[in-house]
């Protein structure tokens, strides 16, 4: 009976640390083979999604610079635009794209990504072409430049929303892609009651 005693632990003990043994080479599958566990730990950024691809950081910054582009010609829109239909949505841009911007900065700061404060240099010749303009003639170029800029940006949300490595960015992105979407929706209509 001593002996059986003695036994059951010492069979235990065996049990669990060849099931620990089992778990660690489960977890250890994903690393390349006749590694070292300094390998493993330094590949830990994969799993805990710390490092972010290199796409979804451009997607940030893209967004981002989109932003600051539409805000700036928002407040355009505001101080140089005769329709009050245009006046409007330049103050909607400036609100919705003012805090997407703030969720955007909260997920770029967590994952060290820096963000432009100021738009891409192809929206910054827009800006100045839209800055030498006034009353009809701006409202009619600020809404082509609008729809255009929002059926582009609904196209790259729609996909980051699907193809997107980081669930964070990703996240933004779906939830942002319904607002681009009636951003574009509310110009259209501004366009239509334009033409008639």
């Amino acid at each position: 009976m001593k002996k059986l005693s003695a036994v059951i632990p010492l069979t235990l003990s065996t049990c669990i640390l060849l099931s620990c043994n089992n778990k660690a080479k489960n977890y250890n599958t994903t690393a390349a083979k006749d590694t070292d566990s300094t390998d493993v730990i330094s590949d830990t950024t994969t799993v805990l999604h710390l490092a972010v691809d290199k796409d979804d950081s451009q997607f940030a910054v893209l967004a981002a610079a989109g932003a600051a582009a539409e805000i700036q010609l928002g407040k355009m829109a505001v101080a140089r635009g005769r329709s009050k239909k245009v006046k409007n949505f330049g103050n909607m841009m400036i609100k919705d794209h003012d805090k997407a911007t703030n969720k955007l900065i909260a997920i770029a700061k967590a994952k060290n990504i820096t963000l432009p404060t100021t738009p891409d240099t192809s929206m910054q010749r827009v800006i100045t072409l839209l800055s030498k303009k006034s009353g009809s003639d701006f409202d009619k170029a600020y809404i082509t430049e609008m729809i255009a800029a929002h059926q582009k940006y609904v196209g790259i949300f729609k996909q980051v929303s699907i193809t997107c490595q980081d669930p964070d960015l990703k996240a933004f992105a779906k939830k942002t892609l319904p607002i681009i979407q009636n951003q574009l929706d509310a110009i259209n209509a501004i366009h239509d009651s334009m033409r008639q």
